[in-house]
C-alpha cells in the first residue's frame, strides 16, 4: 500500500530515507530551508551531503513546509535533534492531524534532557509519535545497500504497520512497542562513538577501544533500565548494533569528531555530531539519577575543555577495581 510521506529535511539522512521511501512505493515530497539544497534535488543530486549519488526524480522537494506536508499520510522528521522543537513551532501547524510523525533523528534536547518523542508529544499531542533507528549509514542507504533498522512506537501496532511500508527487499525494518528504549540506545551511542574516536585518534590501541566500547555499553544499559526501556532492546539494532557501527568508522560523524579530538586536530568545520550536544545532558541525567556513568562523564569534561584525553584515561584506569557484572 502507498502512501504520501513528506520528509523534513535535506541532510544526507533525510535524502537517503526520502529515497527509501520512493523506492518503497510511496509518493515523496521532501522539505528544507535551503533553496540551493532543494534546488539541486530537483535536479537529481545533493552534493553537499550525498556526492556522486543520483537521486529518484520522482522525489519532490519545496522550501514551503505546507506544500510538503499537505496530504502526508506520514511525516518523517529528519532534523538535527536540537533544532526539533524549533522546526515543530516553525512547521508543525502544518502537520495533518493524527498522522504519525516518524523521529529519524538521535539524541536528548540539552537544554531540558527531553527525550525527541517528549518533545514531539509537547509540540504535536495529536499526532502520534514513533522512531526510526538503528545502524545505518546515509550513504549505504542512498546507494541501496542491505541495511536493517527498528521501527519503535509505543503502539506496537503502529510501530508494525510502518514497518512494514517501509520495508523493501534491502532495507529490512523490524519493529518495537519500546519507543524508550530506541530513543535511549541512539542517543547515547553518539556519545561513545566520540570516545571511540578520541582513543583511536590519541593512538591508544585497539585493546583500549574495545575496552571502551564495552564499557560504554554497559553504561547504555544503566542508563536505559533506568528510562524502563526492555534490555532485547538495547541488545538489539537501536543499542548494540548502533554503538558497533558508530564506534568503528569514520563515516560516524561523532566517530570523526572524537578522532579529530583524540589527534589534537581543528574542530572548525566538522559536520555535526550530535554526541556533542547530548554528552552533557547525558552526564547530568546520569549524575542525577545516581546513574554510575565514568565514560559519559569523561566525554562530557573532554568537550567543555576540562581534561585532556590522557586525563581521562588515567581517571578510568585508576577507579577502584570491581566485579565486571556490577
Amino acid at each position: 500500500m502507498s502512501f504520501r510521506v513528506a520528509v523534513l529535511g535535506g541532510g544526507a539522512w533525510g535524502t537517503a530515507l526520502a529515497m527509501q521511501m520512493r523506492r518503497a512505493g510511496h509518493d515523496v515530497t521532501l522539505w528544507a530551508r535551503d533553496a540551493a539544497i532543494v534546488e539541486a534535488i530537483r535536479q537529481g543530486g545533493n552534493p553537499r551531503y550525498l556526492p556522486g549519488i543520483a537521486i529518484d526524480g520522482g522525489i519532490a522537494a519545496t522550501t514551503e513546509s505546507a506544500e510538503a506536508l499537505k496530504g502526508a499520510a506520514c511525516v518523517l522528521a529528519v532534523t538535527p535533534a536540537q533544532a526539533l522543537r524549533s522546526v515543530l513551532q516553525t512547521i508543525g501547524g502544518d502537520v495533518p492531524a493524527g498522522v504519525p510523525l516518524v523521529l529519524c533523528a538521535k539524541g536528548i534536547e540539552h537544554d531540558t534532557g527531553l527525550l525527541l518523542s517528549e518533545i514531539a508529544d509537547e509540540m504535536l499531542p495529536g499526532n502520534p509519535v514513533a522512531a526510526l533507528s538503528g545502524p545505518s549509514f546515509a550513504a549505504d542507504l542512498a546507494a541501496g545497500l542491505p541495511t536493517a533498522v527498528v521501527v519503535a512506537a509505543k503502539q506496537e501496532a503502529l510501530a508494525a504497520r510502518l514497518a512494514l511500508h517501509f520495508s523493501t527487499e534491502r532495507f529490512r525494518c523490524y519493529s518495537t512497542g519500546d519507543l524508550v528504549g530506541v530513543e535511549i540506545g541512539g542517543a547515547l551511542k553518539n556519545v561513545f562513538a566520540i570516545a571511540a574516536g578520541a582513543v583511536t585518534g590519541a593512538g591508544l590501541g585497539a585493546s583500549a577501544q574495545a575496552a571502551m566500547v564495552t564499557r560504554g555499553f554497559v553504561e547504555l544499559r544503566r542508563i536505559a533500565h533506568a528510562f524502563g526501556a526492555e534490555p532485547e532492546t538495547v541488545m538489539g539494532l537501536s543499542g548494540l548494533g548502533d554503538l558497533l557501527l558508530s564506534c568503528g568508522s569514520a563515516q560516524s560523524r561523532n566517530f570523526a569528531y572524537g578522532l579529530a579530538i583524540g589527534r589534537s586536530e581543528s574542530l572548525a568545520g566538522l559536520p555535526l555530531a550530535e554526541g556533542v550536544a547530548t554528552a552533557g545532558i547525558a552526564a547530568r541525567i546520569a549524575r542525577d539519577r545516581s546513574i554510575d556513568a565514568p565514560i559519559i562523564s569523561a566525554v562530557a569534561q573532554i568537550l567543555a575543555g576540562r581534561i585532556t584525553i590522557n586525563e581521562a584515561v588515567s581517571a578510568l584506569m585508576s577507579r577502584p577495581l570491581r566485579a565486571e557484572a556490577e
